[in-house]
């Protein structure tokens, strides 16, 4: 079995932790920069569901598994509807550190099973992780138009 690929990212946002914990978790928050719908249950084993995200207007669930205010959250992830990554196949986990005034997130997506799909998981994270640096700071990111790439 080959090991599970693995997407990184990090980003600076110009808000305080609270404020990105909150565009993380809060329902309202996260429409602001993705997805048309989206349910958080802040508990270990808690839902995770967003739905209207990406190209196809996928559905993405998972379950928390750590939930620790205003410094990280990790949560499974998958596409529910047949896709390769199946709801709670994968670990997304984001730590939010205090730096140059603002917040330096830091996100791990671990366990996608192919190459591709971890480019085109790369794809999106650097799509959506735009978008919240935008929305977090308190501008607009505007409507979201999807990612060209398929997740």
């Amino acid at each position: 079995m080959t090991e599970p690929f693995v997407v990184r990212r990090e980003t600076q946002i110009a808000a305080p932790r609270a404020t990105v914990f909150a565009y993380l978790t809060d329902p309202e928050k996260i429409l602001s920069w993705m997805g048309s719908d989206a349910t958080t249950e802040l508990h270990p084993g808690g839902l995770y569901l967003l739905k209207g995200v990406g190209p196809r207007g996928g559905s993405a669930r998972g379950a928390f598994r750590e939930v620790v205010p205003v410094h990280r959250l990790a949560y499974t992830f998958g596409w529910e509807g047949g896709q390769e990554v199946q709801p709670g196949s994968s670990l997304i986990e984001i730590d939010l550190i205090e730096r140059d005034g603002g917040t330096l997130l830091r996100m791990t997506h671990s366990g996608l099973p192919t190459e591709e799909q971890a480019a085109a998981h790369a794809t999106g994270w650097a799509h959506y992780l735009e978008r919240l640096t935008a929305a977090a700071a308190g501008n607009d990111p505007g409507p979201d138009k999807g990612v060209s790439d398929k997740m």
